[in-house]
């Protein structure tokens, strides 16, 4: 799985996905990035898969670095920034990581987005129905067990990009990735958790191709940085509340 280091100094690594290209300068080497924790104001975890990773973006462009940095600008403080997330996984693959990396209970916020590669593996949509919950309940737990501290993040639809134009069927791909949305929408929801919608952002994709990275497949820095503008909001309330 891949990281970006804190409080722990590991290698990583990050495996392929969808046949995609190589990215330019991040996801195909291992990182080792250690940053001071007893300094930072505030601690972020992301949880996911390529998407949250950034394949075939830089290292500072994913969407969780862009959101670090935001907040670090608008607040005038440190946010220690932990990733757990590769290019790959699916639902499943995130339990295993979160269970062997045993992260701590004390993040003040995390956010959450993980389903594509159950959708594009052709699993069952069951396994999502189990794993999804669990998911979610696990990233609260590590949220210091306050559910206003998660945010669920809608899964990109890849439909809408040149990859996905050409798979033969990109409807059946939207409505694929309308259903696990609308399911983990519910489940947040149901929970108590936000719900934060930015597959929109990614079905510009065809007629915006600067939202689609060089591989012809993941969301570009310029998506990401829309995910980031969606997000924000959230967490400076949140970090407000919480001064």
């Amino acid at each position: 799985m891949l990281k970006y280091i804190s409080a722990l100094v590991a290698p990583v690594i990050i495996f392929a996905i969808l046949g995609c290209a190589d990215g330019d300068d991040n996801t195909s080497e291992i990182e080792e990035i250690p940053v001071n924790t007893s300094e930072a104001d505030y601690t972020y975890l992301a949880l996911g898969d390529s998407y949250t990773i950034g394949e075939s973006v830089c290292s500072t462009c994913r969407f969780p670095i862009q959101l670090k940095e935001q907040i670090e600008e608008q607040t005038g403080s440190t946010v220690e920034t932990d990733i757990i997330a590769t290019t790959g996984w699916r639902t499943d693959d995130l339990i295993n990581a979160i269970s062997a990396e045993k992260p701590s209970e004390n993040y003040d916020f995390v956010t959450l987005l993980i389903g594509v590669n159950n959708q594009y593996q052709g699993r069952s949509f069951s396994q999502y129905e189990n794993e999804f919950p669990q998911l979610l309940m696990t990233a609260i737990n590590l949220a210091k067990g306050e559910k206003n501290r998660v945010i669920v993040v809608s899964i990109p639809d890849y439909a809408y990009t040149p990859f996905g134009q050409n798979s033969g069927n990109p409807e059946q791909i939207s409505e694929e990735i309308d259903a696990y949305n609308t399911y983990a929408r519910e489940v947040a929801e149901r929970r108590g958790v936000r719900f934060v919608n930015i597959t929109d952002i990614t079905r510009r994709g065809i007629a915006e191709p600067n939202l689609v990275a060089r591989d012809g497949l993941h969301p570009s820095e310029d998506a990401y940085a829309e995910f980031t503008e969606r997000l924000s909001p959230f967490v400076l309330s949140l970090l407000r509340e919480q001064s």
